[in-house]
């Protein structure tokens, strides 16, 4: 195929490129039109190509993704970086390091995916503003904050109305708060897994991740897989599912079995 030819075919199908002559995969016209209908094909350039701005920035505004493929001393351009992280926060993975310190663009990136988080410099992990930002859009970047805001009972209180589940990642001294935990088990019973024992005695909160998710029965106290009000709340969410983790003296009561059957 000649460079006319092949020059048409990519601009239909730019993963045409995979498998090019080397002499295309040099050729910044015949790149160019390829990342411009499938930014993905920037992987199969040349290597000088990953180094070129124009082609780079051409593929990024096509597919964020891309960006991992860029030579790394794109990975430094803010032009780029930026580019990437407004499809897609985390992207600001593949970043250079220096990038990852610069706020206007964590901000970015955690403004389009708040998980972006993990990926950032440290000392944002450890900014409260910039994590409260995170957590108030997904409680599960709590992950990636740093261990002491882990302890914030202000910053774990906004994940866990959110998702209960992000308690999985606060400190256990928030672990063996109430106020945090009935919180936590109210929009995802099975956060109970997470709390801490001496509160997996406390009735209400037992009630509570039932009423949510009948299958958080499993990670309750023993005594309470034995009361009849906790059994039977957790198999009208549940049904069948529930009764696995009940205390056998329960598993054949009448009221139970027939609340499993209407689920």
């Amino acid at each position: 195929m000649d460079r006319k030819e092949f020059l048409e075919t990519v601009k239909q199908d730019g993963y045409a490129l995979e498998n090019a002559e080397t002499k295309f995969k040099k050729d910044k016209e015949i790149v160019l039109a390829a990342v411009n209908q499938n930014g993905a094909v920037l992987e199969y350039a040349d290597n000088s190509l990953k180094k070129d701005k124009e082609v780079v920035l051409a593929a990024v505004k096509n597919s964020g993704a891309v960006i991992e493929f860029a030579d790394k001393s794109l990975k430094k351009d803010k032009e780029i970086v930026m580019t990437a992280i407004k499809e897609m926060g985390y992207y600001i993975e593949h970043a250079d390091a220096s990038l990852k310190k610069d706020k206007e663009l964590v901000l970015a990136a955690i403004k389009s995916d708040a998980n972006a988080l993990e990926y950032v410099d440290a000392s944002f992990k450890k900014d409260k503003k910039i994590v409260l930002m995170a957590v108030s859009s997904k409680s599960s970047a709590l992950e990636f904050a740093d261990n002491s805001l882990k302890k914030d009972k202000e910053i774990v209180m906004i994940a866990v109305k959110q998702n209960g589940y992000s308690l999985k990642y606060a400190d256990n001294s928030l672990k063996k708060d109430r106020e945090v935990v009935l919180e936590a088990v109210k929009t995802n019973g099975n956060s109970l897994d997470f709390v801490d024992t001496s509160l997996k005695k406390d009735k209400e909160i037992t009630l509570n991740a039932v009423k949510n998710e009948g299958r958080s029965l499993e990670y309750a106290d023993d005594s309470f897989k034995k009361d009849k009000e906790i059994v039977l709340a957790a198999v009208i969410q549940a049904g069948v599912d529930a009764i696995e983790f009940a205390d056998k003296s329960l598993k054949k009561d009448k009221d139970i079995v027939k609340a499993s059957k209407k689920k």
